[in-house]
């Protein structure tokens, strides 16, 4: 009887921006290791079929909220310990690499196109090495080359997250038991575009990855991905791609030319998935949209500072302008603001009794760009620990919640404001640090916009400070004929 495939799995998982000052490190990612890491994947209990008679060896996976680049010596603690549980771990059959794929280091361009020429660098040329990620990681030639098979999210927002982890995991082990390795094919994309114009809510998004479908049943084809990109890191790998896989050199690469070439025709069509406006604009609309109770509560995105694209999440631009209104000062409109991070102004307030006033200067810390640190005068709301936040107070300002964060954190959940006694739908108004709406806040939303506003997450690619992204690239430049080379592996 042969012996188990003996799969080890490891991976870094985060999306770096390069334009906020924020610097990640150790603190700021979730690490897991052993019968906790394999515990994160469903087909492992109670097992799948497909997963039986493998051998599953967990070495190390740290994964963390999108922030700013990882500070170096973290990465090369982590990296270290991902090379030394491959060297021990005896000789296998493949790696199963669990990445989100934009993930910044200070002082390297290619972050996992480092990491798997170390992963490569001690199990060597043979096992096959699959790597499962985010649609908007980046397809490096170093990371294509090194892996066999790769693959990505097919929805934005991403409800395929664990399936596309079980896809390349599925993939894995059935190319080792064909013991064929798997041909695949590489087009980049000349296109940089931010999420919040690829949502696969709509189109052209939806019917580009739906496409995948077709393209995926052709015979010879085992897998076809397409990447969107991470627009906000200035990189030279930071563009859109499409990887396809197979049994079939001749179907992957016709596959690959023919998803580039539908991508690239549908550049055009892209658009954010809301209207957009100034953050004053988006205010402006908001205040007359909730005097319709259909319309409420009406969210506006701070899509500038988003901490689910690696903002700071404490940027004050957007608290400021809404502290602006009367409308909100007075109470006449009831408005949250969710949120900003200030460990600081927390550890202020967050033992006094509720009901308490307080005076506080919140938010400007990590990014301080104007107005900076906002001095707010209220009322102490109400105080939680949140899983994801820490300890989280809620500062009430006239009509306005502002809640407050001791770690970083998206308000991307309905119950992380219940922490905080507020339910969502009893306001009228509620300014988040987001892009696209994530699902539970799309669904309760009466309305919505998103706001253009400053940050490290810029909407306005125009607005930032690009150096080192190969040109031309859509939509920076336009004029231009894109040449869609399909490279090989």
């Amino acid at each position: 009887m042969p012996r188990p495939l003996r799969i080890a799995i490891c991976g870094l998982h985060i999306e770096s921006s390069t334009f906020t000052p924020h610097l990640s490190t150790a603190d700021d990612f979730e690490v897991t290791r052993g019968d906790a890491l394999l515990a994160r994947y469903d087909w492992l209990s109670p097992g799948k079929p497909w997963a039986a008679d493998v051998e599953w060896i967990p070495v190390l996976h740290a994964r963390a909220l999108p922030g700013g680049a990882v500070d170096a010596a973290t990465y090369d603690n982590w990296s270290a310990e991902i090379v030394d549980g491959l060297a021990r771990s005896g000789p296998l059959d493949g790696v199963l690499l669990d990445i989100h794929g934009a993930m910044s280091v200070v002082g390297r361009d290619d972050a996992e196109g480092d990491l798997i020429d170390a992963v490569r660098a001690v199990i060597g040329p043979e096992p096959f090495v699959s790597a499962a990620m985010d649609l908007h990681g980046n397809v490096s030639p170093t990371l294509f080359h090194g892996c066999d098979l790769l693959t990505c999210y097919r929805t934005a927002p991403h409800v395929d997250v664990w399936e596309t982890r079980e896809r390349a995991a599925r993939n894995l082990v059935d190319a080792l038991r064909r013991g064929q390795r798997p041909d695949k094919a590489l087009v980049d994309v000349p296109i940089l575009l931010p999420g919040e114009m690829t949502s696969t809510r709509v189109e052209p998004a939806r019917g580009l990855y739906e496409g995948i479908t077709e393209v995926e049943a052709r015979d010879g084809v085992i897998d076809a991905a397409i990447w969107i990109g991470f627009a906000w890191a200035d990189q030279p790998r930071c563009r859109a791609a499409v990887v396809v896989t197979g049994t079939s050199a001749e179907a992957a690469q016709q596959a690959a030319r023919d998803l580039g070439e539908r991508f690239w025709a549908a550049r055009d069509e892209f658009a954010f998935v809301a209207p957009t406006g100034t953050m004053d604009e988006c205010l402006d609309a908001a205040l007359v949209a909730v005097a319709d109770p259909a319309r409420r509560p009406f969210f506006v995105s701070d899509s500038g500072d988003n901490p689910g694209a690696g903002g700071a999440d404490d940027v004050t631009f957007a608290l400021d302008r809404m502290l602006a209104r009367p409308e909100i000062r007075d109470g006449s409109v009831r408005a949250v603001y969710a949120s900003l991070v200030d460990p600081r102004a927390v550890a202020q307030v967050a033992d006094q009794p509720i009901g308490a006033p307080v005076d506080l200067r919140v938010g400007g810390r990590i990014d301080p760009r104007d107005p900076g640190p906002l001095p707010v005068r209220g009322t102490l709301e109400a105080v939680a620990e949140d899983p994801d936040g820490g300890r989280c107070v809620s500062v009430r300002v006239g009509g306005l919640s502002i809640l407050l964060t001791s770690r970083r954190m998206q308000y991307r959940l309905l119950e992380s404001y219940a922490r905080l006694g507020i339910a969502v739908d009893s306001v009228d108004l509620v300014v988040v640090k987001i892009g696209y709406l994530e699902p539970e806040l799309f669904d309760a939303a009466g309305d919505w916009l998103l706001a253009l506003t400053p940050g490290g997450v810029d909407q306005d690619l125009g607005r930032l400070p690009y150096r080192n992204l190969v040109r031309p690239i859509f939509p920076l430049d336009r004029d231009f004929t894109a040449d869609l080379v399909v490279v090989t592996g």
